[in-house]
């Protein structure tokens, strides 16, 4: 191992045969492996004969175990950046102590592995080639929807993690402002023994949820279609008209009248109305 290094150490989400070699031998090395809960890491590495020092590195005290690390390592320490399943810094705490070590020139090395997103992406059968990662949805109902709806035209698949007392009431969110025909993959506990990958319409994937207790339990990845491009069939001639009406009416009766000229749908026109005033 080199002196004064960071390596972002990748760790099972649940199949322990997941570690790979690279890993074992990185952890067996350093001066000190920095975990976001010691008890949880600790039979993990005991398995593998890892026998380096632990600290705790979490939300709670990562100012100031932070701190301490990037010291140790500016004396030359090499030091192991480990989260409790899969990747460190995917929706784990770690950002902080990689950005001050990029400021102090200490060197980062990622040693890549298990990744939930990666691997419910994997299995999803949606497009992969641009996807956001929107991380834990938030707590509360209000948040929650009010989070989707700010999703809700986004083109790009959606990837949610999500825990198992909020996942029906997510599910259930979901149907209703994505709309329940859009495609959803759930995977639930995965690389365990009880994994599941249930894909379809939003409408089929809650009703299993609903009528099957196991489906409720476990860590939950849920991948979401994105949403499909509109026809573009606002033609210059309705724009027009549009703009001539915005002139001199409110958007609400400019929409409606215009909607009634051209046959084009009223949503449609409000849409291209509202970015029509914005330009103004």
């Amino acid at each position: 191992m080199q002196n004064g290094t960071l390596y972002v150490v990748s760790t099972p989400i649940g199949n322990l045969e997941d570690f790979s070699f690279r890993a074992v031998e990185v952890l067996r090395g350093v001066d000190l492996i920095a975990s976001e809960d010691t008890r949880h890491s600790r039979p993990l590495l005991d398995r593998y004969g890892i026998s380096g020092k632990l600290i705790a590195y979490h939300d709670h005290n990562e100012e100031r175990a932070g701190e301490r690390l990037l010291q140790q390592m500016m004396e030359g320490a090499s030091v192991a950046l480990i989260s409790d399943a899969g990747t460190p810094l995917i929706s784990d705490p770690g950002y902080s102590l990689v950005a001050r070590c990029h400021a102090a020139g200490v060197r980062i090395v990622p040693v890549p592995g298990a990744s939930a997103l990666l691997a419910a992406l994997a299995a999803a059968g949606l497009p992969t080639d641009r996807f956001s990662f929107e991380g834990f949805t938030p707590r509360t109902a209000a948040k929650r929807r009010a989070c989707y709806e700010a999703l809700v035209a986004e083109p790009r698949t959606l990837v949610f993690y999500e825990s198992s007392h909020r996942i029906l009431d997510s599910l259930e969110d979901a149907a209703a402002i994505f709309g329940e025909s859009r495609t959803c993959a759930l995977a639930r506990e995965l690389t365990k023994i009880h994994e599941t990958i249930l894909r379809g319409p939003l409408s089929e994937v809650l009703q299993r949820v609903r009528e099957d207790d196991n489906q409720r339990k476990g860590e939950f990845v849920i991948a979401l279609e994105g949403a499909r491009p509109m026809p573009d069939e606002i033609d210059a001639e309705t724009r027009k008209l549009l703009q001539t009406l915005l002139d001199e009416l409110p958007v609400k009766q400019a929409t409606a009248l215009a909607a009634r000229i051209s046959g084009v749908k009223k949503n449609r026109l409000y849409q291209l109305a509202l970015d029509l005033n914005s330009r103004q």
